[in-house]
């Protein structure tokens, strides 16, 4: 990731347009903002939250509070607690998200 192009400035997340993204069960709400080719997010799942499908994109994600379960298509499984991060690579492996008691993660990817 090489990160040109881009001024200072300071977002205010709380200000920003929530879009909502159902899941296959439960719903990820998404704050969004683009800087060129890189979208940097704060996202908010529900209890019972499924992702609907597995993603291939590469992220670096922080989890702020709550809790994130993350599978691996391999069958791999991973927990992110508050101050917790994981990070993977475009196309590298497979991963589909849950939280059975609600997240909010910061996500750049």
């Amino acid at each position: 990731m090489e990160l040109t192009g881009i001024p200072f400035g300071i977002t205010e997340w709380s200000t920003l347009e929530t879009t909502t993204h159902p899941g296959e069960t439960g719903t990820a709400y998404w704050r969004t903002c683009q800087f060129g080719a890189i979208r940097v997010r704060q996202v908010e799942y529900s209890p019972g939250y499924l992702a609907d499908h597995w993603c291939n994109k590469g992220h670096v994600l922080l989890c702020l509070e709550g809790q994130l379960d993350t599978e691996l298509e391999d069958g791999r499984r991973f927990t992110l607690l508050p101050g917790m991060s994981y990070q993977v690579a475009d196309n590298a492996e497979a991963h589909r998200s849950s939280s059975a008691i609600g997240a909010k993660l910061f996500i750049v990817d």
